[in-house]
């Protein structure tokens, strides 16, 4: 009997192979001489093929949509239980720490203002005489003059507006067309004629700064 239940034990590795071959000679030996225990391998055996004729189970065609679903619900609920973790948390630590904050700073610049009251009332400022001279602190860039050349054969057809970046030494360092032509000679004239321009600086206080400068260039020939 313990013979026998060892060998049943072991139908299901013998079917698929996943024992030893002298374990698979010693199964197949006791089959052929125990009568119960041939009957009870025939029967698995059996299943076994009812199984396999089944084949592989197809996935409803709406399990893509039904996986879909289900992963959003579960995000939701993820990103609610954070929400609501986080309420909990403000609301049992941060709000009453805000609370007290806010009513101090509140006592604060009420006794600011109070204290700025009375030393405005007690010690007034001198009435400043207002002075009409004008000082001329700001400037904008002027060209001084180009070193580029003018031996062209193309003319531009229609004026071309540029807005110049011009350096705190009074150097062209880039541009944009804002409007007219934007061909490769137009492009390239410009490229001539502005980085071989020099610029008196914009001043903001005395002191050179960078600056912007819209150029309009009207009857200018390029090269074609």
């Amino acid at each position: 009997m313990n013979s026998c239940l060892s060998i049943q034990s072991q139908f299901s590795e013998y079917l698929d192979g996943a024992i030893s071959g002298a374990q698979m000679q010693s199964i197949a030996s006791h089959l052929q001489a125990c009568e119960e225990c041939a009957k009870e391998f025939a029967a698995w055996r059996d299943v076994q093929s009812l199984l396999t004729s089944l084949g592989p189970a197809k996935p409803p065609a709406d399990l893509g949509l039904r996986l879909r679903v289900a992963i959003s619900q579960e995000q939701a609920r993820t990103i609610r239980h954070r929400l609501d973790v986080w309420q909990m948390y403000w609301q049992n630590s941060m709000a009453p720490f805000m609370a007290r904050a806010a009513a101090g700073l509140a006592s604060a610049i009420i006794l600011i203002g109070v204290l700025g009251l009375m030393i405005g009332t007690v010690a007034a400022p001198p009435t400043l005489a207002a002075n009409d001279a004008v000082t001329d602190s700001v400037s904008t860039p002027h060209l001084l003059y180009t070193s580029a050349g003018t031996d062209s054969r193309i003319a531009f057809r229609d004026p071309v507006l540029v807005e110049a970046e011009i350096s705190q030494n009074g150097r062209v360092y880039d541009y944009r067309i804002v409007s007219g032509p934007e061909s490769q000679a137009v492009r390239d004239e410009l490229d001539n004629i502005l980085l071989m321009s020099q610029f008196t600086p914009a001043l903001f206080y005395g002191r050179p700064v960078p600056s912007r400068a819209i150029l309009s260039f009207s009857g200018v020939s390029v090269r074609g």
